[in-house]
């Protein structure tokens, strides 16, 4: 065996863009009010959380919690619903079960 030979290489895992994305959605989820956003409404009933609620989880003021989801919906974890005055936010599914995130379904499990 030639030491001065490395081994065969490793096969490109992710794509550059794959990577790019994947890096945006986890510096999404890089603040902790974010992750705890993200948990109310994955435990809130039907999945979905209207931001008056969400204000009240992370004890922020309305324009911080705003941005916050803003930063959220931007990274596409989550969709956000115009309903009368108030936004309601939901989880993307897909996007969530793309970066390893349980079901809402499992978090009782």
């Amino acid at each position: 065996m030639d030491v001065n030979v490395c081994c065969g290489g490793l096969p490109v895992a992710i794509s550059d863009a794959e990577a790019e994305h994947t890096a945006s959605v986890m510096k999404a989820l890089g603040h902790p009010a974010r992750v705890r956003l993200v948990a109310a409404i994955r435990a809130a009933d039907g999945g979905e959380a209207c931001v008056c609620d969400l204000q009240e989880v992370v004890d922020l003021a309305q324009p911080t919690v705003s941005h916050h989801l803003k930063v959220l919906v931007d990274a596409g974890l989550l969709t956000r619903e115009k309903r009368g005055q108030w936004a309601w936010y939901a989880l993307d599914q897909q996007a969530w079960a793309a970066v390893g995130g349980s079901s809402p379904e499992s978090r009782h499990e």
